[in-house]
């Protein structure tokens, strides 16, 4: 097989992945809006939220911008690939660019605005906190989507157990979550004892301790952007030449 060749057929399998990978986005930003009963819903609909947790929250519309344009850039790159087409190629190499640093404006700003997320972050655990005592056991969507959330991260509450006590769902004689307990009767002395964490503190140590992961991730896909954009100006030069 020619270099040539060889670019062509790597271009292909790249921007396939590209597209399967855009249309698994699109139905996951379709889901989230769709399902009701998510988390992104919940922190949306909760009282007195911050106007920036709801603008920070429209992920769903995101998901789908996102997995539309991975998609046209699929099809554009495998389609400029396959029919040797240098405006496909170049369209490819120019959303890809604008992509990349979308993604390299959106990490500085992360970076530069990381006290202002933590303040939101702040706000936010107070309102829901507000919302565990006022409609845990009462709502069945919250109630049930809390639970899911405390059995994977085998976690309790936002902060902690604390976050349940003089809720509805003590006052009504009921025990803490066994969540917060590990067994099936749990006071509020065994929440105590078992100091279990929360689910925040507890998705911060989980993000924390795979920190080394995400950071290879996220440069492994920079630098296959990198390499698709070289890849693509390479073909866009070489059809020229042909």
């Amino acid at each position: 097989m020619s270099c040539f060749g060889f670019l062509k057929a790597l271009m292909f399998v790249f921007n396939g992945v590209i597209f399967l990978a855009g249309a698994g986005i699109l139905a996951v930003g379709i889901w989230v809006k769709v399902d009701s009963g998510s988390i992104l819903n919940f922190l949306q609909n909760l009282n007195n939220a911050p106007g920036e947790l709801k603008q920070v929250l429209n992920v769903g519309y995101l998901l789908i911008a996102l997995g539309s344009v991975l998609m046209v850039m699929g099809f554009l790159g495998c389609c400029g690939a396959v029919r040797e087409s240098r405006c496909m190629l170049l369209l490819f190499f120019v959303i890809l660019l604008i992509v990349f640093i979308a993604e390299v404006a959106g990490a500085i700003v992360l970076l530069v605005f990381k006290g202002v997320v933590q303040q939101l972050i702040t706000e936010v655990g107070v309102i829901i906190v507000n919302s565990i005592k006022k409609d845990y056991g009462k709502n069945p969507d919250i109630t049930g989507l809390l639970n899911t959330t405390m059995n994977t991260l085998k976690c309790c509450g936002f902060n902690n157990y604390t976050d349940f006590r003089n809720s509805t769902f003590s006052n009504n004689g009921t025990t803490y979550p066994p969540y917060c307990c590990n067994v099936t009767i749990c006071t509020e002395g065994n929440a105590t004892i078992a100091k279990v964490p929360g689910c925040f503190p507890a998705l911060v140590s989980l993000v924390n301790s795979n920190a080394s992961i995400i950071v290879g991730v996220a440069l492994g896909i920079a630098a296959l952007e990198l390499t698709a954009m070289t890849i693509s100006m390479i073909m866009y030069c070489k059809i020229k030449g042909k």
